[in-house]
């Protein structure tokens, strides 16, 4: 019987965005706790950027996980092909959203279809298109595990103690930095979902965006520095990082917290002397909070902005996109 091919986006080398390569390969077999995906769309995020760029090692690995050739990404929404005998709850005919083996490089899900693990999977949202809902995984999980449930006791690679959010409510203040951005967008609208004041953080070109999604004040940081403008601060959520990250502590009330989405450079004494927290976690797939996301995302309680689509032969320009920045929402694979 002959091998089922597929059409699939692969790197054969690190560098930038043109070493990624549209190219016919076989279709993966399914193996146990799987299901085969034919995906309709496939999120563009960080990871995959970082994967064509030569980053290897996921933080907590010791050693490599990838082999060239592979398949970037983790994003997938599409629809249930073929299940595995030990599978139960999901059917041939499902449509099917999910981060696939996160933390990780082997989600491949830039391809007509992939193997995936069905814990890693929920059921698509009827009130949303393929494209949003391939646009939900990765962002919309790590706003959820930061700020409403880590949801496993996995330890972290960035630091020893577990991380707890914040308690959101009505009494609470969040400053969201980068919060036009893929996580950022989710996060804003979760903070909100659960009564809290929201500072928005980003360029005022997404003023308007963002007060749409329910911001209760926005600050363009091209014309001013938020850390002087905010005081009293619950939580900060930033989502840039770098080494400026730590300028936002002093926005911070005593029992405050910094929840930095990328690692920053902070000073253990000037936490202990402010009083406040710096936590750390590290997005896990969880088809079970996926679950939970999905019904906010069913009812238009929580939206996924799409900032550009390209079909999945056009990776190479979804790449090109991602790099040059100030992106609203997500960037998205369309899979004929």
């Amino acid at each position: 019987m002959p091998t089922r091919t597929m059409r699939a986006v692969r790197l054969h080398e690190h560098g930038g965005p043109e070493v990624l390569r549209y190219e016919e390969v076989p279709v993966p077999d399914v193996g146990p706790g799987e299901v085969l995906v034919r995906v309709h769309a496939a999120g563009v995020n960080p990871p995959d950027r970082y994967l064509r760029d030569g980053l290897t090692r996921i933080p907590g690995k010791t050693e490599s996980t990838v082999g060239l050739p592979v398949i970037p990404g983790t994003d997938v929404s599409g629809v249930v092909e073929a299940v595995a005998a030990d599978v139960d709850g999901l059917a041939v005919g499902d449509e099917v959203f999910g981060l696939l083996r996160f933390p990780g490089f082997d989600g491949s899900a830039y391809a007509e279809y992939v193997a995936a693990p069905a814990s890693d999977l929920a059921r698509k949202p009827a009130g949303i298109d393929h494209v949003r809902a391939a646009g939900a995984p990765m962002a919309g999980l790590t706003a959820w595990q930061f700020l409403i449930e880590l949801g496993h006791d996995h330890p972290s690679p960035f630091q020893p103690a577990r991380h707890r959010p914040t308690a959101l409510g009505t009494d609470t203040t969040v400053l969201v930095n980068g919060a036009a951005g893929g996580v950022g967008h989710f996060a804003l609208q979760l903070a909100k979902w659960k009564g809290a004041r929201v500072i928005a953080v980003a360029s005022g070109a997404h003023d308007s965006f963002l007060r749409e999604l329910g911001a209760d004040q926005v600050i363009d940081y091209t014309r001013s520095r938020p850390e002087e403008l905010v005081r009293d601060l619950d939580l900060v959520l930033d989502t840039v990082g770098g080494p400026d990250s730590r300028r936002f502590l002093r926005t911070l009330k005593r029992g405050g917290s910094q929840f930095p989405v990328f690692p920053g450079d902070f000073d253990e004494d000037e936490t202990a002397k402010l009083g406040v927290t710096v936590s750390i976690t590290q997005v896990r797939s969880n088809g079970a909070q996926l679950a939970e996301l999905g019904r906010l995302l069913d009812a238009g309680t929580v939206r996924v902005a799409i900032d550009s689509t390209f079909p999945l032969a056009e990776a190479r320009a979804a790449h090109e996109r991602a790099s040059r920045g100030h992106v609203q929402g997500k960037i998205v694979l369309e899979v004929a």
